[in-house]
């Protein structure tokens, strides 16, 4: 993991993460069967609004690292509700998966031509994005800390 944490440094991995999040939401409003986009349809909306926990926790590690602070209960509140949404992203790889593997059962009629690029581009996108969340955990770990709020104020030196 250390091989990896100098490949991918967090700064990287936060960026990574946001380009990732940034290209799923518009992803999350096109219609790859119709090759349109739909902005009306209430359904496209959660998946925005999901990452948006997502880029808060991105903002709060950052933050972190490079202030040098500890982690607080509101890091680790954002933390637990960010592994609730993990499960909507497993979700998603699944989905993306099945629709990728629909053109079989579609074959007969008129599917775009952009139809397999962009359902791959989904499928890997989406793969890719627990990944890149279970290794921020590990950096938030690494370079802020374990959540350990027994003896907070004894771990607290305003005089350093």
């Amino acid at each position: 993991m250390n091989t990896l944490s100098k490949i991918i440094t967090w700064k990287r991995n936060i960026l990574a993460s946001s380009v990732v999040l940034i290209i799923l939401i518009v992803l999350s409003f096109y219609g790859v069967y119709t090759n349109q986009f739909y902005f009306l349809k209430a359904d496209n909306y959660i998946f925005p609004v999901l990452s948006s926990v997502h880029f808060l926790y991105l903002y709060v590690v950052w933050f972190k690292i490079t202030e040098d602070e500890l982690p607080d209960p509101k890091m680790r509140n954002i933390e637990y509700v960010l592994y609730a949404i993990m499960i909507v992203y497993i979700f998603k790889v699944y989905d993306s998966v099945m629709v990728l593997n629909s053109i079989d059962l579609y074959g007969q009629h008129i599917i775009p031509a952009t139809f397999k690029p962009i359902a791959t581009l989904s499928v890997v996108l989406y793969s890719i994005l627990p990944i890149l969340t279970l290794y921020t955990f590990w950096l938030r770990k690494r370079y802020v800390g374990i959540y350990n709020f027994e003896n907070y104020n004894d771990n607290l030196n305003i005089w350093q």
